[in-house]
């Protein structure tokens, strides 16, 4: 669908698709005027209004979001519609939104069939060093067990974070990665809950 757009179209939805995986936010009405050449808050609303009627993008309430629907991924590709849940912390631990931000097109060479996946943002700089950098998006396939040295999105508390997981002696060490010595391991008997292995760190752009 999106070979149909016009030019100003594409950058628009490029830019809309962009702010709302990385950013978690719809960018402004200026935003999308400085991209297509829009004179007025009326000429970025009516782009919008056209993503809409394409199917690209889905109003709700007062906020826009991506379409679930895969129609402008390549026929020729094979992929499989992974949700984007939210941001996890690569930091301080912080709670994983659970609504689904946006649907991703992904190739089944990375999202395997038979298996769960879901996507998480990251933030931080915790794990910098294992090549997850703040606003990377995470391919994760969902399980409640992984193997030592593996990444994980780990709930602690109730509250979501990606780290090396290590067993030591009845003891579960969530490690950082990081350049920034300000990151310590977590070091728990219980409480923690693996949610799933960090299967692939996706490109920025995602365009």
């Amino acid at each position: 669908m999106l070979l149909n757009l016009s030019d100003k179209d594409k950058k628009a939805y490029s830019l809309i698709r962009n702010k709302l995986i990385h950013e978690g936010k719809k960018p402004t009405l200026k935003e999308i005027n400085a991209v297509t050449g829009g004179k007025s808050p009326r000429s970025a609303s009516i782009v919008i209004d056209r993503l809409v009627k394409l199917g690209l993008l889905k109003k709700v309430g007062g906020n826009i979001r991506l379409a679930d629907a895969p129609g402008y991924t390549a026929s020729s590709i094979s992929t499989i519609d992974i949700p984007l849940v939210g941001s996890v912390a690569c930091g301080l631990p912080m709670l994983a939104e659970e609504n689904v931000e946006a649907y991703i097109p992904v190739s089944t060479a990375l999202a395997v069939k038979g298996h769960r996946y879901f996507l998480l943002r990251a933030s931080g700089t915790s794990m910098n060093e294992a090549g997850i950098n703040h606003g990377d998006i995470l391919l994760v396939r969902q399980q409640n067990t992984a193997d030592d040295g593996k990444k994980v999105v780990a709930l602690v508390n109730d509250e979501a974070t990606v780290k090396v997981l290590e067993r030591r002696s009845g003891t579960v060490i969530l490690r950082p990665k990081s350049s920034d010595p300000i990151h310590k391991p977590i070091i728990l008997t219980d409480n923690c809950q693996i949610q799933g292995v960090v299967i692939s760190v996706l490109p920025s752009d995602l365009n």
